[in-house]
């Protein structure tokens, strides 16, 4: 899935704070949307294993919020809201598509790493690929929590998520067809230092 779908998620989980404690809502929602991106950070590493943690950061993020209930702060509940959004980014790639660059052919078998239990857990492909039309459907439909309990910076950051969403959408296949023309220009030397699963798929 897109990492702005990850995003609206972990913001829509974190607007549950409007019911509870609405003073804590903004940074909050705030908190989640970095936290539903972070994982992705490891997109030119490891991608699905370096910084996502399905167990770890639950584990986590249930622990940070005994804390913020039992001394709620804006500290203790940023913390929370960060660590539920990437919990809920790590187990949500697992029902989108494989880690190939071309996941509409569904060739690949790793969603997304398990370090509890030092395995790859299988794409469901109930979104079958980051970008695809469902992907921004569901990230539509994520944003309507955000956008009817926020105001302000908050409500114009939500628009814009899923104004990249819709353009990453749009640009999601023809851009893997431009960089797969792109490669086979590229001399042997270049090719070997780029990472290979940025490659493979197209030099194979």
């Amino acid at each position: 899935m897109m990492a702005t779908t990850h995003a609206l998620a972990g913001m829509a989980l974190a607007g549950v704070t409007a019911l509870v404690a609405p003073e804590y809502t903004p940074i909050a929602v705030s908190a989640a949307g970095a936290g539903g991106v972070f994982p992705d950070l490891d997109l030119y590493g490891e991608h699905r294993q370096t910084l996502h943690y399905p167990v770890y950061y639950s584990v986590g993020a249930v622990a940070a919020l005994a804390v913020a209930l039992l001394a709620p702060a804006v500290g203790t509940v940023a913390l929370a809201a960060f660590l539920g959004s990437a919990a809920l980014h790590s187990v949500m790639d697992a029902f989108g598509g494989g880690l190939e660059l071309k996941p509409w052919l569904a060739t690949s078998e790793r969603a997304v790493y398990d370090h509890y239990r030092e395995r790859w857990i299988r794409p469901r492909r109930w979104i079958r690929y980051d970008g695809a039309p469902e992907d921004a459907a569901l990230a539509g439909a994520l944003a309507l929590p955000t956008l009817a309990l926020s105001t302000g910076r908050l409500q114009t950051a939500v628009y814009v998520l899923l104004a990249v969403s819709v353009v990453y959408t749009l640009v999601r296949k023809p851009m893997v067809h431009v960089t797969e023309r792109l490669v086979d220009t590229l001399p042997p030397t270049v090719i070997d230092r780029l990472p290979a699963r940025f490659t493979e798929d197209f030099t194979g």
